[in-house]
């Protein structure tokens, strides 16, 4: 990182540009700054999900937080080559160590039958939070690419992947902490009393 932060506010934002990593500057509404955004969310929701783990009972905790520290860096990295056009950070064994962890994750989960309601304990619907948070970023990054070109394949991998690995980890908190997964019901209204 050439130059820290010693000064927090600028004013060269107040015209409603801002600077990329490679000094050009672009609208703050353009697609690269909310996809941006979009990563910047997601890297915070891991934060929540990490915090709520941490004040848990669940007993690995140390192992979560290792896994959620390496993604958090991983998004960091991310964030860096969308902020820089055409500057690669990311590594393919990010998307390896996502797949390993979903197929360890789903050894000891039941086979799903039905889809599942994005609640339960509080760990468990933060993961499904940040699920949801990966979903819209990988979308916003996909537009980019579309856009641009500069994209590499990784990035959108690791977005992708993510989202699979907050689901599983989602239901994995959820069984950690002794609950059941919320079903979710096909023609509820038939089951309402009308009086």
């Amino acid at each position: 990182m050439g130059h820290r932060l010693s000064k927090i506010y600028t004013r060269t934002g107040d015209s409603g540009t801002t600077g990329l990593g490679d000094g050009s500057r672009v609208a703050k509404d353009d697609l690269r700054i909310a996809a941006l955004g979009d990563v910047d969310e997601l890297n915070a929701t891991i934060g929540v999900l990490r915090a709520q783990i941490s004040a848990s009972q669940i007993e690995n905790k140390a192992d979560w937080d290792k896994s959620l520290s390496l993604i958090q860096h991983w998004l960091f990295d991310l964030g860096g080559e969308v902020c820089i056009p055409n500057y690669h950070l990311l590594q393919p064994v990010c998307i390896d160590f996502l797949e390993q962890e979903i197929d360890h994750m789903n050894e000891s989960l039941p086979m799903l039958k039905d889809f599942i309601l994005p609640s339960g304990s509080l760990a468990c619907s933060y993961a499904h939070q940040a699920r949801a948070v990966c979903r819209r970023a990988e979308r916003a990054l996909l537009s980019v690419h579309n856009r641009d070109k500069n994209i590499q394949a990784t990035a959108l991998q690791l977005l992708n992947r993510l989202s699979d690995w907050l689901f599983v980890a989602s239901r994995a908190l959820q069984r950690a902490e002794g609950g059941s997964e919320v079903l979710w019901q096909k023609n509820i209204n038939d089951s309402i009393d009308p009086a």
